[in-house]
């Protein structure tokens, strides 16, 4: 008998910064929709910001989706992967220009430390690209480790980044 796993809330931040960023990621949108065992509850306005990473990167089109899924956190990473290779994406550097980047940034409150994934995402707390998208679906989100979003969003300024629909 195969245990059904309880629907939970999780926010997955999408980036795009090569061949047409803003067609990838309203691409991904729609593949989110149609991950199995999960449906598209929110999204962010498109964001563009300045690129973090080695080198001269042309600028990024950001975004966050919240997603209500059955799949178990490791299962839904590799939906997410399978997602992102459905664009090509290349993972030549850390950091580096992509077509598509598709990050687990919460889990349903879970903190995950696996060698594969861990959640919350290490640098979410650190990434206005990440907080102001994710503030516009959920203002009133909570961490995992009780730090409120709209506390993290006060000391976060939004240098480099503007919503471009």
């Amino acid at each position: 008998m195969s245990r059904v796993t309880p629907a939970i809330t999780a926010f997955i931040g999408l980036g795009s910064n090569l061949e047409n960023p803003r067609a990838q990621v309203e691409q991904a949108f729609a593949e989110l929709a149609q991950l199995p065992d999960t449906r598209l509850t929110g999204r962010s306005p498109l964001y563009q910001s300045t690129a973090v990473g080695p080198g001269e990167q042309p600028d990024y089109i950001n975004a966050v989706a919240r997603i209500i899924t059955h799949l178990e956190p490791l299962a839904l990473l590799d939906q997410l992967q399978a997602v992102e290779q459905a664009h090509q994406r290349v993972r030549l550097e850390r950091w580096g220009p992509r077509t598509l980047d598709l990050d687990m940034l919460l889990y349903d409150g879970q903190v995950i430390d696996h060698p594969r994934l861990q959640v919350p995402h290490p640098y979410l707390t650190q990434r206005n690209f990440v907080l102001y998208p994710l503030a516009a679906i959920d203002p009133q989100l909570v961490l995992p480790c009780g730090t409120r979003l709209a506390a993290l969003l006060a000391q976060t300024p939004a240098d480099g980044l503007r919503v471009i629909n």
